[in-house]
């Protein structure tokens, strides 16, 4: 008898989906609000019975952001911390940013999401997460 082979999937089924990445949200048919991550309620009319489930776009812009230069051991510093605007979503989150090193990363930076190990589940899976790549002309190759 085999073993079945671990199937790498997201660390949390209801953020994110895989092929294309894609982060879910949830849209409200009564008041239009998008919103990172799903919910069951909607916080701009509190509607529990018109609520979707949407993938969100995989572009944004750097609306704000962090330079973190001290972490818990293990984990590599200098690193970029922003607030990632999706505008055709209306959505903003929190995300590390990689693909520019954190003197060049500039507010409105491009930026792309992209899927990222987060650790192993017990099976021996993959977990994945999600993290922004910053794109375009101001990122050097």
């Amino acid at each position: 008898m085999s073993t079945p082979v671990a199937v790498d999937r997201p660390f949390r089924a209801d953020l994110l989906t895989l092929d294309p990445p894609r982060l879910q949200g949830s849209h409200c048919r009564h008041c239009a609000t998008t919103v990172f991550p799903p919910r069951d309620f909607c916080p701009g009319c509190r509607s529990v019975d018109r609520l979707d489930r949407v993938a969100l776009r995989d572009e944004g812009r750097i609306c704000s952001f962090t330079v973190v230069r001290q972490a818990p051991i293990g984990i590599d510093v200098p690193y970029v911390l922003a607030q990632i605007d999706l505008p055709v979503d209306g959505v903003r989150l929190m995300a590390r940013v990689v693909g520019a090193e954190p003197q060049d990363v500039v507010l409105d930076m491009p930026v792309r999401l992209e899927t990222c190990s987060f650790g192993t589940a017990e099976d021996g899976a993959t977990l994945l997460g999600y993290r922004f790549r910053a794109t375009g002309a101001e990122v050097a190759a």
